[in-house]
């Protein structure tokens, strides 16, 4: 992507903007370098689109202005985990981050969990919670072969139940239910395996995707991820030639759920599992407002139901 130069001159931008909303894109996620120091541009994207951008969270993004946009905080872990896995050794990101967003009504941590440290989540969602945020889990895969503790082959499974237990704790500020976790860490929705034959997030008009836009499984013919440049794209979400048995990423997963409907269509639960996730990608992204669907966060999470019935149910029988 480094070769891929983000456009110089302000009118190549606005030209974007003026081409995106001509092919009738209403909503846009800015990540990847740190979106925060280009202020004068997100604010143009914030008046345009639905607007969520991802940040490390060392630079504050302004209130006055910027009221409208969705901002997820990255974690990586508590303050020595994610020190060492984002700050070199040195600098505290979830330090700082926390004093940048305490109270913030426009921020949620995009919390993105590692296989060997579920005993850091309570601490890690406790501080959060007190900071005046919300929490979206995110899971880790070891592109970079760094093993040990965040190996994602040792498996979500106390990760999970870590989560399911946050979710029991804290109704109100988890936003992603016990069967989005399941899907998404197991890599399985009923006789599906996820892989990049049924991932939804590609981008449908990329020459790599020729092929895969014809397999019959669903994808989302207006999405694009676009370059820095603004006019060539990658294959997917996640970049250009991601393993896509290492990608835990939720956002890539939203599409796979969301997408399949019909499979969600054996029960009044399954229709339940299926609907819920799709409202808390609404309410993650400012399309339902969110003091609004934060209250009914806690019936959400009820009517999910236990794991048993998740594991049941998001499992091939």
């Amino acid at each position: 992507m480094d070769k891929n130069k983000a456009p110089q001159n302000e009118a190549e931008f606005d030209a974007f903007i003026e081409r995106e909303k001509a092919r009738g894109t209403n909503f846009v996620t800015v990540i990847g370098g740190e979106p925060s120091l280009m202020l004068h541009r997100l604010k143009k994207l914030q008046n345009n689109f639905f607007t969520t951008v991802v940040t490390n969270g060392v630079n504050k993004i302004p209130f006055d202005g910027f009221e409208k946009l969705t901002i997820a905080v990255s974690v990586w872990g508590d303050h020595e985990t994610d020190k060492r896995l984002r700050g070199n050794g040195k600098t505290d990101v979830f330090a700082k981050g926390l004093e940048n967003y305490k109270k913030d009504p426009r921020a949620g941590w995009y919390y993105t969990t590692t296989p060997g440290n579920a005993q850091e989540i309570e601490s890690v969602v406790e501080q959060c919670v007190a900071n005046g945020n919300f929490v979206v889990p995110n899971f880790y895969g070891d592109i970079t072969s760094v093993g040990a503790d965040v190996d994602h082959h040792r498996g979500f499974d106390e990760v999970r139940d870590e989560l399911n237990r946050m979710i029991d704790r804290y109704p109100d500020k988890i936003l992603a239910t016990s069967y989005m976790i399941e899907v998404i860490t197991a890599g399985q929705m009923y006789d599906q395996k996820w892989g990049y034959e049924v991932c939804g997030s590609i981008t449908f008009d990329n020459e790599k995707n020729r092929e895969r836009v014809k397999n019959g499984n669903p994808f989302n013919s207006h999405f694009r991820a676009y370059n820095p440049d603004l006019i060539s794209t990658r294959r997917c979400c996640v970049g250009e030639d991601r393993d896509c048995s290492n990608c835990y990423d939720l956002w890539a997963h939203f599409s796979w759920l969301m997408l399949n409907m019909k499979r969600h269509l054996g029960s009044k639960q399954e229709f339940t599992n299926w609907l819920t996730s799709v409202y808390i990608f609404y309410i993650l992204n400012g399309f339902i407002n969110l003091d609004e669907g934060i209250k009914l966060l806690p019936e959400i999470h009820r009517r999910v139901g236990n794991k048993n019935q998740i594991l049941q149910m998001a499992m091939p029988s």
